[in-house]
């Protein structure tokens, strides 16, 4: 069928595509400023970016992680540890109808840790170890060797262990202060067991606090110090302890958490800074605990609601609600309402930088606080006190490791107990004048390869075993001249 249009149809016809004509001129119009806008936009924009370049080839790239991979990879170990059997007991299924509980066998654990020395030193977090007998290392290349444990500390979560090797590939320790929000890193560890595992990601956020070391069932832990470095690299269980390290393969923290509903890894990862750690390790390896200065205030962040209640000009620093009795703030001059806002003239916007800064110096440190009072800024010095009170760090705190009993014990390098043909071992270094061991007739150089049933691979295994035991003991080992030994006495 053809239809037509009549003359009164073509007319309305014309006026319709006349509005439709002009609709869409305007509509192009538009358009089109907008594309010139945009573009001048567009053109401003990457003329400001290519303007930190002097050419295209100097764009950045995707990055290549292969190189600090290898580089890394060998200074990260696999630390499995057992626990004392004595120390886990399943409860009674029976709620104590029958008066008894069922004994498991020993129960083991892993992480990860990080050589930072060549002659065998070894960092990882507390919670790896905590509660462990015995603790296996194993590097890179699957040697094997029991490491000793130096000394810990429960407000960063940080332990020191030592292995007899050298010439070991170690970290090289990194600026913690230095690294910037969105750069990106590298977290090496062993999770799941599975071992020399690498990831990447960006720092996310730094100072960050997750309230996980304080314990108020735990007076020794109301000096904890959690300012972490945040990271969306992959981090699992068994990445405790291990590394995160940035481009150039330097070492800036030690993995120690994650954020997560279901205890895997969920987009959120946290680390000790390595400033903090380097801090902690070089007390533990001097002195056996870490010697830590204290400013004493009671601190809390500055928010919106504090400001008006306390009518704060800004909304910036830490609220300073106390100054302790005695304290190196009060020596100083720092009152309560004070709000700190630098340290030795570094900004200072929360609790937990403020807590990591002061963390990194040791008792008769002086440091520079800057505080706003009243509107005024004002700075103190303030020289830093221990937790004793005193402004000089504690000596007696540093312990004798190796000694037991008067004795002095030490473990055997790898290389050595293929020698002797024993899988485990402990020699004695010297017999100490008058002691129990020295009664006996234990000669200076035995080996103690068991204390009664119990197989001993470290100073702390015998450690725990003679310091903790009453009755009759005896020794099995390896005298110097290379024939079993037996020795029995009392405690």
């Amino acid at each position: 069928m053809i239809f037509e249009i009549s003359a009164s149809k073509n007319t309305h016809m014309k006026k319709y595509l006349g509005l439709i004509v002009v609709a869409t001129l305007g509509g192009l119009v538009a358009l089109g400023v907008n594309k010139l806008l945009t573009k001048n936009e567009t053109t401003q924009f990457t003329q400001n970016y290519l303007a930190k370049y002097t050419s295209i080839s100097d764009l950045p790239g995707r990055p290549n992680f292969v190189e600090v991979a290898d580089l890394v990879t060998p200074t990260v170990v696999h630390i499995v540890t057992t626990s004392n059997p004595s120390q886990n007991q399943m409860e009674d299924p029976f709620g104590g109808f029958f008066g008894f509980s069922i004994p498991q066998g020993p129960r083991v654990g892993s992480g990860s840790g990080v050589i930072i020395s060549e002659d065998g030193y070894i960092v990882t977090n507390n919670h790896v170890i905590d509660g462990a007998t015995k603790i296996k290392v194993i590097l890179n290349d699957k040697r094997e060797y029991d490491a000793e444990l130096l000394g810990k500390d429960l407000n960063t979560d940080l332990a020191l262990l030592r292995i007899d090797e050298k010439s070991l590939a170690f970290a090289v320790l990194g600026n913690s202060d230095d690294v910037k929000v969105g750069e990106w890193v590298l977290a090496v560890g062993n999770p799941f067991n599975l071992t020399s595992t690498v990831t990447a990601g960006i720092v996310s956020a730094k100072g960050r606090g997750l309230n996980l070391i304080r314990d108020p069932r735990n007076p020794e832990t109301q000096y904890a110090i959690e300012s972490f470095i945040q990271t969306d690299a992959a981090v699992n269980p068994g990445n405790s302890g291990g590394a995160l390290v940035s481009v150039d393969g330097k070492l800036i923290g030690i993995n120690t958490a994650i954020a997560s509903q279901t205890g895997q890894y969920a987009g959120y990862a946290f680390a000790i800074p390595s400033n903090l750690m380097k801090k902690v390790v070089e007390d533990l390896r001097k002195f056996g605990s870490v010697q830590r200065g204290l400013l004493g205030v009671q601190i809390q962040d500055v928010t919106n609601e504090l400001a008006e209640k306390e009518g704060l000009s800004e909304v910036k620093g830490v609220y300073v609600a106390q100054v302790n009795e005695n304290s190196a703030a009060e020596a100083a001059g720092i009152k309560n309402k004070d709000v700190i806002v630098s340290i030795d003239g570094e900004a200072v916007k929360t609790t937990n930088e403020l807590q990591e800064k002061v963390g990194k110096k040791s008792p008769g440190d002086k440091v520079l606080v800057g505080v706003l009072r009243k509107g005024s800024k004002l700075d103190f010095t303030a020289t830093l006190k221990s937790k004793e009170g005193k402004t000089s760090v504690t000596l007696t705190e540093k312990t004798e490791n190796n000694k037991v009993l008067g004795c002095e014990f030490e473990t055997i390098p790898r290389e050595e107990r293929l020698k002797l043909k024993i899988a485990n071992g402990v020699r004695v270094k010297k017999v100490g004048d008058g002691s129990s061991l020295k009664k006996a007739g234990v000669p200076n150089g035995f080996v103690v390869i068991k204390i009664g049933e119990t197989a001993v691979s470290t100073v702390t295994q015998v450690k725990d075993i003679l310091e903790n035991k009453k009755g009759g003991i005896l020794l099995e080992g390896i005298n110097p001249d290379g024939s079993k030994g037996y020795y029995g006495f009392g405690l």
